[in-house]
């Protein structure tokens, strides 16, 4: 069906219409083509922090895990968790029946050891006296020796004697037979010279038996000396046997001695006293319980020395260079979420441990896709008495350490700090200079920077040096000076600017409210 001329009127009038209006939507459109961005004008600051922020927990500055070091049941435990403890104080004690009987058997053992030693001492009393004995036994056959040797000399005078004696006689009796025979002499005077000449045989024969007699004493003598010379020996061997009698007695004593305190002190330790003064952190033992000593000892109970009270906190890899001991910190424990307190850093470990890793120290492995953590010792310096009183072994805290204050700063946030890619150099055929080497595989760096706002809001990029990084705030060395208007965001329109960019500006008030937006 053709159509009428109304219709087409009105086809054409609403075609025109539409039109209108898609171009009035477009005007409206252009007209925002101008990006929003947030500025802020830069003040010079008086003091800007750099900070590492770690989490941790609170630790005392030293506890210890007793353990039961002798085998019993657990008769009484003196303290709660949670009471404060001096050292010395008893705190557990166990059955001590079968280690007073072991220690009453040792002492036994011990009396019988120097039971043993005195009669040792006795036999080297007996043993020397027989040495003295055996010596005045020898020096008396050594006085028989002599005089039997001196017996042995008399004889000999007398057999030489009676020797001359003879030879005088047999002359007589020759001359008296030569005067009987030449008719001198009588008869009578020749029998008188025979029998002097008889006697004098028997008085040699008589002294030369004396004289065997005396060699044969003389030797009897050597005999009974040699004898008390072996005696003394043997005398003296005994005194030796007998010393080293006692040496062994004292040596049995000695260590029945040592025994008998090692069942004394494993008697005391059936008592258990406080190493340290401190807090009863845990107990994790009952009474009634049977404690065993040795590998697989039986944990009593763990006090903690809460006079210091240290936070101990893992700070990221990229970050531990830049924390140092005697740095300062502000600590907020979750426990007293109001409160700040001071903390001063008084040691940092070499070594690292992975984030997942529950023990710390060298690997025998390497994974280095893992991150690594730092354990770092925050001491609380100046706790007030009700936080310190209520301060316990474990509470999450939170350390945000100090690690460099510069005064008199020019700072931006940082949001506002844009890396760009460095701009390529020129080539040869745009300068007409031969191009200089670059050292192979050296990147160009980016340049870093941030768009300030000119006249008739257009943004211009310029090159900046940074220093320290505060909170939300990063130093300006150079680039940016005190009272020029640097755009901070979004980031989105940050990452599309570009220089002499119009933007539609909102400043951003320092210190809260809201922005204000600017053509």
């Amino acid at each position: 069906m053709a159509l009428s001329r109304k219709r087409k009127i009105v086809i054409a009038v609403s075609a025109v219409a539409l039109l209108g209006i898609i171009i009035v939507i477009s005007i409206l459109a252009g007209g925002k083509d101008e990006p929003e961005v947030t500025t802020v004008i830069v003040k010079k600051r008086p003091e800007l922090r750099s900070t590492v922020t770690a989490s941790g927990e609170v630790r005392p500055i030293q506890y210890v895990n007793m353990t039961s070091e002798v085998a019993g049941r657990i008769e009484e435990i003196y303290v709660k968790e949670g009471d404060r403890v001096t050292k010395g104080q008893q705190l557990v004690r166990l059955d001590p029946t079968q280690l007073q009987s072991n220690q009453e058997a040792q002492a036994a053992a011990l009396q019988a050891a120097m039971s043993d030693t005195q009669n040792a001492r006795t036999q080297i009393i007996a043993a020397q006296n027989g040495v003295a004995n055996a010596q005045q036994a020898q020096t008396a056959a050594e006085a028989s020796l002599a005089q039997a040797r001196q017996q042995v000399v008399s004889s000999q005078t007398s057999v030489d004697r009676a020797q001359v004696d003879l030879n005088t006689a047999q002359r007589e009796l020759k001359r008296a037979t030569e005067l009987v025979e030449s008719g001198v002499a009588s008869r009578s005077e020749y029998d008188a010279a025979r029998d002097r000449f008889e006697q004098a045989k028997v008085a040699l024969s008589t002294a030369r038996a004396n004289l065997k007699t005396q060699e044969i004493a003389v030797e009897e003598a050597k005999a009974r000396v040699n004898q008390q010379r072996v005696a003394v020996v043997n005398a003296q061997t005994n005194v030796k046997v007998a010393q080293q009698g006692v040496q062994t007695s004292e040596a049995r004593a000695t260590q029945q001695q040592a025994l008998l305190r090692g069942q004394g002190s494993q008697l005391a330790k059936s008592l258990q006293l406080a190493p340290i003064t401190g807090i009863v952190a845990e107990i994790p033992s009952k009474v009634g319980q049977f404690a065993v000593a040795g590998l697989s000892t039986t944990p009593l109970l763990t006090i903690a020395d809460m006079s210091t009270v240290n936070v101990e906190v893992k700070v990221d890899e990229t970050e531990i260079t830049d924390v140092q001991v005697g740095q300062k910190a502000k600590i907020k424990v979750d426990a007293f979420q109001n409160r700040d307190l001071e903390g001063e850093v008084t040691q940092k470990t070499p070594l690292a441990v992975g984030k997942s890793s529950t023990q710390g120290g060298l690997q025998n492995t390497i994974n280095v896709q893992e991150a690594k953590e730092f354990r770092v010792v925050v001491q609380l310096v100046n706790v007030p008495d009700d936080i310190k009183d209520g301060l316990k072994p474990g509470l999450s805290a939170t350390a945000v350490i100090t690690t460099k204050v510069e005064k008199d700063v020019i700072a931006v946030p940082l949001q506002a700090i844009v890396e760009k890619p460095a701009t390529p150099p020129p080539t040869p055929a745009a300068t007409g200079s031969v191009p200089q080497p670059t050292p192979s595989g050296e990147k160009p760096k980016d340049v870093k920077g941030v768009y300030i706002l000119q006249a008739n809001n257009k943004v211009k990029f310029i090159p900046v040096e940074t220093g320290i990084t505060g909170e939300s705030d990063i130093q300006i060395l150079s680039g940016v000076q005190d009272g020029m208007e640097v755009v901070t965001g979004p980031s989105r329109v940050l990452k599309m600017l570009k220089d002499d960019t119009k933007v539609k500006r909102q400043v951003l008030k320092l210190g809260g409210g809201n922005a204000n937006t600017e053509k």
